[in-house]
């Protein structure tokens, strides 16, 4: 959602910078200078030179026509200076760029700047007219965050299009905030922050605004009533905010192309007015409280309106009829509107250009899904999920320029009809979560198909697998019954990306060209022999999950020919072989699991060294053989020393894998993996990519627990237990501060437990059961809810939560010497992860490495 409206609002921005700036600024679009301006002379370019010197270049694309500095024609100096993914480090106060005084045109978007904030001296080029820094990671503007006057904006009075757009800005907006004097802005652009604070009824002092967009932020409160001040605004994004109160006051801005306020708190009714504006052509206003009946006047059959989003509200009444009378619309969504009577499909007949529909969560008449009903013919992508279906809508059968159909969790039964695959422009079908059973027609019928995407997971499909079309690009068939060998043909489809027969009933072996694929799922089969070590040169392949089969053998050593890996586990299975030390020379690889196996040796490096691999954040070696003691600095440059997000902003590791410009749809996968967390085992949860988890349980690790395991700041689950872990407690746990399940239960610890595991805010889970510690039990929320069990099998051990009483419950435990002596260590390791930036915490309040929904594939629809 957040990349499709990013790139909406882009295009928006381009086409408001065409549109209205028709002198210098058109350099955004054209490969050549125009309207007054001209290359550099030598000095002013050797000057754009040196800004660019100040940053690490490596990876910027020097050939990109965008990037450049264009010069006035009659003073020389440059007025024009734009850089996109180009820049990496920081943007100090006294750059190069601040002395270039008759910048007009200032463009630095998707760089890397590394500051914590931007420098007051923007505030110098106070000629600027059009200022975009968007998606540059900036945190905050000043100390007091976005309190009082923005240091960037003061004194830059004639700008007239801002964009500051998805970094990190966070902190409450003050009406007093420079930003309401800019009374020249005609484009403002906060959107993707963290902005939390209600809306400033200064807003409506920027009069000559045409877009405004303050979408995916921490807004509350309700829309400034200053609104309709705003009489010149083109598009207005409000989405995703916590915007509470009835609709906002637009009936005056009647110039209104584009209006978002989806994903909000907005009440009551939707204003028939709104059918009247003569330019809006986009509303979207999902995720709302919004209720009661809608109202279109009958003027409105001119209305320009083609996009219509209003799914996820509670609309009551006739929704349909005063809805056909929107002619012109071509995208509808009446999702999930808890309305009480069924849908009639056939009362979308007047609605000829329609195109998408998306009509998930309501009851449908039946009589309307039959053959004899009409939808319009232009139909292209239709998602009726969740609507309670037990036939298969024959509807369908006319709709020729049919791509992509979702049907998923229905209570359909039987065979897919044989005429669906006869549809000519069929491309994305998902059936998924129904009680399908087999197919009309031949084994062959699906081979010469243009079908791109087949999901059919959660069925009652079973024998062998049918042969797939030749254009397949994603297949899924998780969660069936399907038997046999799975067939070589696969290895024949060039197109094919993401292959997912998990939870099915294969046998044999797994194909060669495994190489071919960029994401494989073959787990809880019944497959055998080994994994083929057949990965060939520069392989595209990033996610392999063979668990829960019956492989033997060893590790494929040609793996190390898949530099794009980031998710390899071969769980539950009986490869037999040492560490692989070999796969840390994969620069992507964040999750190994190689739980239940027969590995065996040390999983230390022959240098006693860090283990180094350079991205892991999730370690699953649980229930192997694994012998030998860890170093101390087996910890040391982790990725998982500092909270990170994903590269698209997600929370989980989800990989986008069919990306065709002309797509109704966005079909992703999301790796999944098996957890002990918090004293459960939990199957198939998603990843998080911001967090990190360790699992060395049920092997034979002995010697003491290294103290470099407090540089992992983004830890938040550690397993220890079934061990011969020796030594104390690291005092260093108590920088964990994360952490939400630890067990150390099951070794031979000694000594006390630390005071400081009792500060651990989010921690809900421990167990150091069956060790050899004494001493008082720390007294703190986290450690004495536990359970009783958690801390029996120590002898030494009394207080809550235990019945054992100490003599003394008055006097703090005593740590022993040794602990004393390893406070130099843990200082060591301190002064180590200064070079660690602690990382950014963005929206959860408990961090959660998993979540309980079983994913199998996302689809997204793009309904922007």
């Amino acid at each position: 959602m957040k990349t499709v409206f990013k790139s909406l609002l882009l295009l928006h921005f381009l086409l408001l910078l065409l549109l209205c700036f028709v002198s210098p600024s058109s350099f955004f679009l054209l490969k050549v200078p125009v309207g007054g301006l001209v290359a550099c002379r030598l000095r002013q370019s050797q000057a754009f030179m040196q800004f660019k010197d100040e940053f690490d270049t490596r990876h910027c694309n020097h050939s990109d026509d965008f990037n450049g500095v264009w010069c006035d024609n009659s003073t020389g100096a440059v007025t024009v200076l734009q850089l996109r993914d180009c820049l990496s480090g920081t943007l100090k106060s006294n750059s190069s760029l601040f002395g270039f005084h008759q910048l007009r045109y200032l463009a630095l978007n998707r760089n890397n700047f590394t500051s914590a904030s931007l420098p007051s001296e923007f505030c110098n080029l106070n000629k600027l007219k059009l200022l975009s820094l968007f998606s540059n990671g900036f945190i905050d503007l000043s100390h007091n965050d976005l309190m009082g006057s923005f240091p960037l904006v003061r004194n830059l009075g004639k700008l007239a299009v801002l964009d500051l757009s998805d970094n990190h800005f966070s902190g409450t907006l003050n009406p007093n905030n420079s930003l309401f004097e800019l009374h020249s802005l005609r484009y403002l652009n906060l959107a993707f922050n963290n902005i939390s604070s209600s809306l400033p009824s200064k807003f409506g002092n920027l009069n000559k605004l045409e877009v405004l967009s303050l979408s995916f932020n921490g807004f509350s409160g309700q829309c400034f009533p200053t609104i309709s001040n705003l009489t010149r605004i083109t598009q207005l994004y409000l989405h995703n905010n916590e915007l509470t109160g009835s609709f906002p006051l637009v009936q005056n801005l009647t110039k209104l192309s584009f209006l978002g306020l989806s994903d909000n708190l907005f009440s009551g009714t939707i204003p028939s007015y709104l059918f009247t504006f003569p330019s809006l052509s986009t509303l979207d206003l999902r995720e709302n409280d919004l209720s009661g009946s809608i109202e279109v006047p009958n003027s409105s059959t001119s209305s320009k309106l083609e996009i219509m989003y209003l799914g996820f509200n509670h609309l009551e009444g006739k929704i349909l009829e005063p809805i056909s009378k929107l002619i012109n619309l071509k995208r509808l969504d009446l999702s999930f509107l808890n309305t009480s009577y069924p849908i009639d499909l056939n009362l979308l007949s007047p609605l000829k250009s329609l195109s998408y529909l998306d009509f998930s969560g309501n009851s449908l008449s039946p009589a309307s899904l039959s053959s004899s009903s009409y939808i319009p013919l232009s139909m292209e992508s239709i998602v009726l999920s969740l609507c309670g279906i037990r036939e298969f809508p024959n509807i369908l059968k006319h709709l020729q320029n049919l791509i992509h159909i979702d049907i998923t969790s229905n209570q359909i039964k039987g065979k897919i009809p044989e005429w669906l695959w006869t549809l000519p422009q069929l491309s994305f079908v998902d059936i998924s979560n129904n009680s399908f059973n087999g197919f009309q027609g031949s084994a062959e019928v699906f081979v010469n198909l243009s079908v791109r995407i087949l999901m059919l997971d959660a069925n009652n499909f079973e024998g062998a697998l049918p042969t797939l079309p030749l254009s397949i690009i994603g297949f899924s068939a998780i969660h069936n019954s399907f038997t046999g060998e799975i067939p070589l043909s696969i290895c024949n489809r060039t197109s094919l990306t993401m292959v997912d027969l998990s939870y099915n009933n294969f046998t044999g072996p797994i194909p060669q060209c495994l190489s071919n694929f960029m994401f494989v799922n073959l787990r809880k089969n019944d497959l055998e022999g080994s994994i083929p070590d057949t990965f060939y040169t520069d392989s595209s392949l990033k996610s392999l999950d063979v668990g829960y089969n019956r492989l033997t053998g060893k590790l494929p050593r040609s793996l190390l020919n898949c530099s794009s890996l980031r998710f390899l586990s071969v769980d539950n299975n009986r490869v037999k072989d040492t560490f692989p030390f070999w796969l840390k020379a994969l620069p992507n690889l964040r999750v190994l699991t190689l739980r239940s196996n027969k590995f065996y040796g040390p999983i230390s490096p022959p240098h006693q060294g860090p283990l180094g691999f350079p991205e892991l954040r999730i370690f699953e070696i649980a229930d192997n053989m694994f012998t030998g003691s860890l170093p101390p600095s087996f910890f040391v440059n982790w990725k998982a020393s500092a909270l990170t997000k994903n590269e698209d902003g997600g929370l989980y590791m989800v990989y986008e894998y069919d990306k065709a410009a002309n797509s109704p749809v966005r079909y992703t996968y999301t790796d999944t993996i098996d957890l002990q967390y918090k004293g459960l085992h939990m199957e198939q949860e998603r990843v998080l990519t911001s967090y990190a988890a360790i699992d060395f349980s049920g092997n034979r690790l002995q010697g003491q627990i290294p103290e470099s395991i407090g540089l992992l700041k983004a830890l938040i689950a550690l397993n220890l237990s079934n061990n011969a872990f020796t030594g104390h407690i690291p005092l260093s746990f108590a920088n964990l501060m994360n952490l939400e399940s630890l067990d150390m239960s099951g070794n031979q610890l000694s000594g006390t437990i630390p005071n400081g595991l009792g500060s651990l805010s989010f921690l809900v889970y421990i167990s150091v059961a069956h060790n050899k510690l004494k001493g008082e039990i720390p007294q703190g929320t986290q450690i004495t809810g536990q359970i009783k069990s958690s801390f029996e099998g120590n002898a030494g051990l009394c207080g809550l939560p235990l019945q054992e009483t100490c003599f003394d419950s008055s006097v703090p435990p005593i740590q022993p010497k040794q602990e004393d002596e390893e406070k130099g260590e843990v200082i060591n390791w301190k002064a180590v992860a200064i070079g660690y930036a602690p990382g950014l915490l963005f929206g959860l309040a408990i961090a959660h490495l998993i979540a309980s929904y079983k994913p199998e594939w996302l689809v997204k629809i793009i309904g922007f």
